[in-house]
């Protein structure tokens, strides 16, 4: 399904005391990239915040091929692995300078109504965009 590339540059804050991103930082990386997927197909996070919509990760995993460290230029491959209904999934491939993979990972969120925190499908011009 659809992909998108994001870059992201480490910064020293997210480095731990052996020189390495502590493993606490890739969640935030995959969540920048995923938002910018969501902008690539033309959808605003903050709008669909703002129509009552909200997307909690569900289940997260993470798989450290390599380490990275400070200054690294990084690149994220952002997958839809299907179609979405009440859940959408993500498949990420992080690379380094090198285009070593260096992390994969999956997330899976959960289309939530703001007011009730019960699961909704996903809105329809999510599925327009995709489709186009």
């Amino acid at each position: 399904m659809k992909s998108h590339e994001t870059f992201v540059k480490v910064r020293y804050a997210e480095t731990d005391q052996m020189g390495v991103v502590h493993h606490g930082n890739y969640p935030q990386y995959l969540e920048i990239a995923r938002i910018d997927w969501l902008e690539s197909l033309g959808v605003s996070y903050k709008s669909m915040e703002e129509e009552g919509i909200m997307l909690p990760v569900f289940e997260l995993n993470l798989k450290y091929h390599k380490p990275v460290t400070f200054n690294e230029n990084l690149k994220i491959e952002t997958r839809l692995r299907e179609a979405p209904n009440v859940k959408i999934i993500f498949d990420y491939t992080i690379f380094n300078e090198e285009g070593e993979k260096v992390t994969s990972a999956t997330s899976i969120l959960v289309f939530m109504d703001a007011k009730t925190r019960r699961p909704v499908r996903c809105p329809q011009y999510i599925h327009d965009k995709l489709k186009a």
